[in-house]
């Protein structure tokens, strides 16, 4: 019997019977493309090449690892007062870029929100830092580095860079959630375009521009941790990478994991006390 369409997913069939089709487009989309990546992930295992591979040494051998690197922490090769030093050094490095990248980021959204600057000069900001934001931090740092050297001036420009780029995109949206009516009201009373930003867009996106900011600077001190090795930056980074790769001391290993997690939640812990202190209505 034929059915008589009544909708996409909804047909009633000629004996009154009610046929329902769940699903849509975009829901088949995604249940293709896990089931594509699934897949793709179980062949990469299969061609994995593993000679010289021994399970059953692997295993005991791992678990060892990690016994000694989580339950027996300490420090061999450096004091407790150059770890500190090294932490200070790391948190330098996120600080900084992030700092100057918020205040540089600021001026650049100012051009990129489309409610603020001319149409062609916010296209072109836009794709600036959209081709910035798409190279990863640490070919920025690598790329100062042929300028700069390797060491904390490429790690600071290239995560500088990236979290310039980074805050553009975020803060240019912040401002074109400015309600259009209180622009409207300081044009009418002949507010020139700097007392708009200074007493409309800036206080109505305050506590976003700064939840934002807080959000670069956790992200930019675990960039900086890998800098360290990578880019010869120095910091707590530099001693992990030392301390797995040249002297393979698990302990050492364990205890510098162990602060850099005890690092992360205080930045997530103060990160909280901001947003309900200033944006308690995101906080719940």
């Amino acid at each position: 019997m034929e059915a008589i369409s009544i909708s996409p997913h909804i047909k009633r069939k000629a004996n009154g019977k009610i046929s329902i089709k769940t699903g849509n487009k975009s829901e088949r989309v995604m249940k293709w493309t896990i089931s594509t990546l699934t897949l793709l992930t179980i062949m990469a295992f299969l061609f994995f090449n593993y000679d010289g591979l021994d399970l059953a040494k692997a295993i005991p051998e791992t678990a060892y690892n990690l016994k000694v690197m989580f339950l027996e922490p300490g420090l061999s090769h450096f004091t407790w007062g150059a770890a500190f030093y090294q932490v200070g050094i790391t948190l330098g490095l996120a600080f900084l870029s992030t700092i100057l990248g918020a205040v540089i980021a600021f001026f650049l959204a100012l051009m990129a929100a489309t409610n603020l600057s001319n149409k062609w000069i916010s296209k072109t900001v836009r794709i600036f830092v959209a081709i910035v934001r798409a190279v990863p931090t640490v070919l920025w740092v690598l790329i100062f580095a042929i300028a700069a050297g390797l060491g904390s001036e490429a790690a600071i420009l290239g995560m500088l860079f990236h979290s310039i780029a980074y805050l553009v995109k975020a803060f240019s949206e912040a401002f074109e959630e400015v309600d259009k009516g209180i622009m409207e009201a300081l044009k009418a009373t002949g507010a020139s375009w700097w007392h708009i930003v200074t007493h409309a867009v800036v206080p109505s996106t305050f506590t976003y521009l700064l939840s934002w900011t807080f959000l670069r600077f956790e992200i930019n001190f675990s960039v900086a941790v890998a800098m360290g090795a990578a880019a010869g930056a120095g910091g707590i980074g530099f001693e992990l990478f030392m301390a797995s790769g040249f002297y393979f001391d698990m302990r050492e290993v364990g205890l510098i994991t162990y602060m850099i997690l005890l690092l992360a939640i205080i930045l997530e812990l103060m990160s909280t006390r901001l947003k309900n202190r200033y944006f308690p209505a995101t906080a719940k």
